[in-house]
């Protein structure tokens, strides 16, 4: 008998003897590692034949559903004395039913995450041993349970619970750092979570948040940009306004100018010496747009907002790695071919928005025409197709009929 077994239950199903991991169950039964999957997780309560049959068997038919079980469990029981002799013992019978029964040495990472939840849910434990808790707690935590395991369908309740006392956890865990102001420790907690939760915005703005307190702002800024591709990326939308409203923060805290009218002149002329259209966040595209409309209003003038969308022909799916190359390869297309003081923000996954004060509705129309040809010319065999359209902003209402004069 090995001295420790580890079963691992999140993220992947694992079974470590002396810490060495060992693949054969899963290798050689499926049905069996969702077997003991099922029993551990029912945390040694038994399990009648006939939920085991719906949950293991629910597509399969079978002429002997019972006499399938004892067969599966029998050959198990083999399978599992193979990777350690103690092992098969675990699988325990019961009148019509079947239970897991944890031996000497055996830990289960699940059953750990269980008691740190409970002790942490007590009132009045010490500050360092809830520190210590919610540490133990990042490090057994790998990933959400069994969510790279197959037939776990009955496994997402109980998975869903786990994930939101763990992200409820870890904001507590964040709430403790700030009070004692220890942001690089936030920095350390928010990191290993959103390995967890890709999508949490909460996380992704303490993580800017801490990583400023730090006078780290350049990595807060690359943090933001990552937040935005996620979210074009995998959620077709925007980041969320809480979000783009914390952009201005980043930016603002890195800009730590001596009040004095030469530093602050030379400044703003580094950005002026830029070439070409100016890109910025969506959040920065629509200060401008603003902006842009609030002299439109004082001066009784027009400008022009142009929208540009690649798509597939035939409307088919475009993978998202192809799909990021052009767009990367058109945002340099329009940096390069508008003029210095047009500014363009990617709207969303294949749009792109574009602010053009000096053009007309003829010049809009042509400079428009021009960057297709040049887009073109740069992916000849794309099989993409490049849509545009623009027309005039005004600080009057235009009448329907001239408002409807967007060129394609």
């Amino acid at each position: 008998m090995a001295d420790t077994i580890r079963i691992q239950m999140m993220d992947h199903f694992l079974i470590f003897i002396d810490e060495k991991k060992t693949d054969h169950l899963a290798a050689k039964s499926k049905k069996g590692a969702a077997l003991v999957q099922y029993l551990i997780l029912n945390e040694g309560e038994p399990v009648p034949n006939q939920k085991l049959l719906n949950a293991l068997w629910d597509e399969d038919k079978s002429i002997n559903p019972e006499n399938a079980l004892k067969t599966l469990v029998s050959r198990l029981r083999v399978l599992l004395n193979q990777i350690d002799p103690s092992l098969g013992a675990c699988i325990v019978s019961d009148r019509g039913a079947y239970h897991w029964k944890c031996i000497d040495g055996m830990t289960i990472d699940m059953y750990e995450i269980d008691a740190i939840f409970e002790r942490l849910s007590e009132n009045n434990v010490p500050a360092s041993e809830q520190r210590r808790l919610y540490n133990q707690l990042l490090e057994k935590y790998a990933g959400d349970l069994l969510q790279h395991s197959e037939q776990n369908e009955w496994a997402l309740a109980k998975a869903t619970t786990m994930h939101n006392k763990y992200m409820a956890a870890v904001y507590a865990y964040i709430e403790m750092l700030k009070s004692k102001a220890q942001y690089a420790d936030i920095v350390s907690v928010c990191r290993r979570a959103l390995d967890i939760d890709s999508f949490d915005d909460r996380l992704h703005m303490e993580l800017m948040s801490a990583l400023i307190k730090i006078n780290r702002t350049g990595e807060a800024l690359v943090q933001y940009k990552h937040v935005v591709q996620l979210n074009y990326r995998y959620l077709g939308v925007q980041p969320s306004e809480d979000l783009q409203e914390f952009y201005k923060q980043i930016v603002s805290a890195g800009k730590t100018l001596d009040f004095n009218l030469e530093s602050i002149r030379n400044e703003l002329r580094e950005s002026g010496e830029r070439r070409g259209a100016f890109v910025c966040e969506y959040t920065v595209f629509k200060e401008i747009f603003n902006l842009q409309m609030r002299n439109l209003e004082r001066l009784g003038a027009t400008m022009f907002l142009a929208i540009i969308m690649v798509s597939p022909y035939n409307d088919k799916d475009m993978d998202s790695m192809r799909q990021d190359n052009i767009m990367t390869g058109l945002l340099d297309i329009l940096r390069k071919n508008l003029r210095k003081g047009d500014t363009i923000t990617r709207f969303a996954p294949t749009i792109f928005a574009l602010l053009l004060p000096t053009v007309n509705y003829n010049t809009g129309g042509m400079v428009l025409e021009r960057i297709k040809r040049v887009f073109y010319r740069s992916y000849p065999n794309s099989n993409i197709v490049f849509n545009y359209r623009v027309g005039p902003l005004s600080s009057q209402p235009l009448p329907s009929e001239e408002s409807n004069k967007l060129m394609d």
